[in-house]
């Protein structure tokens, strides 16, 4: 059994079972999360560039929807998104050397929003993921 109990801002967790009790305290008004994970194929070998001495490295990561198939027989097509990923310093040393078109990986990071204007003076924005952590899980296949 699960009870949780707001108080002023504050939520109150008791769980209960056979084995564990246990009471977490978060303040609510002060709780913000700005959390992504991803699981996904890299869709070209990551660029390299440098800001002030850091290493940059960024590519795109595509992740994948199955198609469904509905009870009453209709099917829901399959789906694939693009991230814009982003990696700093040491993680972008690593994307460098042992990232290629193909790796399927798994990434956590934060999302961050930039808005730019174009030679035109358009403004554009873009949604980028940044890395706070990764793991290599497979080799791209040779062809």
């Amino acid at each position: 059994m699960i009870t949780v109990l707001v108080i002023s801002g504050i939520s109150v967790i008791f769980a209960k079972n056979n084995l564990v009790n246990f009471q977490l305290i978060i303040p609510l008004n002060d709780m913000s999360v700005n959390k992504v994970i991803l699981l996904g194929n890299v869709g070209r070998d990551p660029e390299i560039r440098y800001v002030e001495k850091r290493p940059i490295a960024s590519f795109p990561l595509a992740t994948d929807e199955r198609p469904v198939r509905m009870p009453d027989g209709t099917e829901r097509p399959g789906r694939t998104e693009w991230h814009n990923i982003i990696m700093w310093d040491g993680a972008a040393e690593m994307a460098e050397r042992y990232i290629r078109k193909g790796t399927r990986m798994y990434i956590e990071g934060r999302l961050r929003y930039r808005i730019w204007e174009d030679r035109n003076t358009i403004k554009r924005t873009v949604t980028e993921i940044y890395v706070d952590s990764f793991e290599l899980l497979g080799s791209p296949k040779s062809s």
